[in-house]
């Protein structure tokens, strides 16, 4: 009977010992897959550009698909924008990592584009809405704590109209320091619009004809304005981005030639100027492109392509005026993820 009971024993033990093993086992799995479809990226080109792997610290605050993202620079603060139902709308992270905030906002329905203005005096937050619901087709502008503070467009009624203003699935906006703002209207409705306005909402200049000629657009998506007076949109159903003088309108150029394979999603600059950061959500690409001087236009030349998960779809990006870091809204993987230059010393 003894040496039974202790046979038994054994065979417990042994079967207890079994099931952890298999349980720490598959828990090392998930962990191992999770970590991999987050970091598994490969550079072509110069090295700019490496993954911050250690940012955020919690991603498991990202509960929807996150569309975009935006960086108050000077306050260390990263806003991501994110879609589903009940979930907050906006997540707020320190450039370090941490999670800060959520908005529980019930006035967005469906964040499209998000761009943090005039970071250096009084900060507020942008963020294009393409939602069908009352409060849609409409640009609203928030404080950093989530406030709404003012409404662009006709919450909930899609139109081309200048006065009163309207949009259709707007998708992005650009707020330059001078207060004056860029806005691309839209994301595949009846408009393919990009709008000008002064500091005071009134139109000074737009261009909005669809087509595939010289300033027209087929679902322009991203707008980006540099230092030298010149206004970059991505217009994405046409695969190419379109350049204009911001003070005229006046149509500059366009670059096609680098877009053979996947439209450009987004336009971002560098805060050197040097570089043109480009989305392409299908071929799950980060592209840099060489900014060209002022005066010249040119043929769009890709620099450096970071080649990201499948899957990942990159969205819209952003970039922190004064670590350069790169931000990258990507709703096939429903997370945002920051890429960090790299140093001479990295190389």
């Amino acid at each position: 009977m003894r040496r039974r009971s202790c046979c038994c024993l054994i065979a417990v033990g042994m079967a207890i010992l079994l099931f952890i093993i298999f349980i720490c086992g598959s828990i090392s799995s998930h962990v191992s897959v999770a970590s991999r479809s987050q970091s598994e990226f490969r550079v072509s080109g110069r090295a700019l550009y490496k993954l911050d792997i250690s940012w955020p610290k919690n991603p498991e605050y990202f509960t929807g698909q996150v569309f975009g993202v935006a960086v108050n620079h000077l306050a260390g603060l990263v806003y991501v924008a994110q879609r589903g139902d009940n979930v907050p709308k906006v997540l707020v992270f320190s450039t370090d990592g941490d999670f800060l905030q959520a908005w529980n906002t019930s006035s967005l329905e469906m964040p499209h584009g998000i761009f943090l203005a005039n970071a250096s005096a009084d900060p507020t937050v942008w963020i294009t809405d393409v939602g069908n619901g009352p409060y849609g087709h409409t640009v609203k502008q928030y404080s950093p704590s989530g406030k709404l503070l003012q409404v662009l467009g006709s919450p909930g009624k899609a139109g081309s109209s200048l006065s009163p203003l309207q949009f259709d699935q707007p998708a992005e906006i650009f707020v330059h320091s001078s207060g004056e703002i860029y806005i691309v209207d839209g994301d595949g409705g009846m408009n393919n619009r990009l709008i000008k306005l002064s500091r005071d909402l009134q139109v000074l200049w737009m261009h909005g004809e669809k087509g595939q000629g010289l300033a027209q657009f087929y679902i322009p998506h991203s707008v980006a304005v540099d230092s030298y007076q010149r206004v970059w949109v991505a217009d994405r159903g046409n695969k190419r981005i379109q350049v204009f003088n911001s003070v005229t309108g006046d149509w500059l150029g366009s670059w096609g030639s680098c877009f053979k394979e996947d439209a450009p999603y987004s336009v971002r600059l560098t805060p050197d100027q040097k570089y043109m950061v480009v989305a392409q959500l299908n071929t799950n690409q980060v592209t840099l492109l060489e900014a060209p001087p002022i005066g010249i236009i040119g043929q769009c030349q890709v620099t450096s392509s970071i080649q990201l998960a499948e899957d990942v779809k990159p969205h819209l990006v952003d970039v922190d005026l004064k670590s350069a870091a790169l931000y990258v809204a990507e709703i096939g993987a429903n997370q945002a993820q920051k890429f960090i230059p790299v140093t001479a010393t990295g190389v």
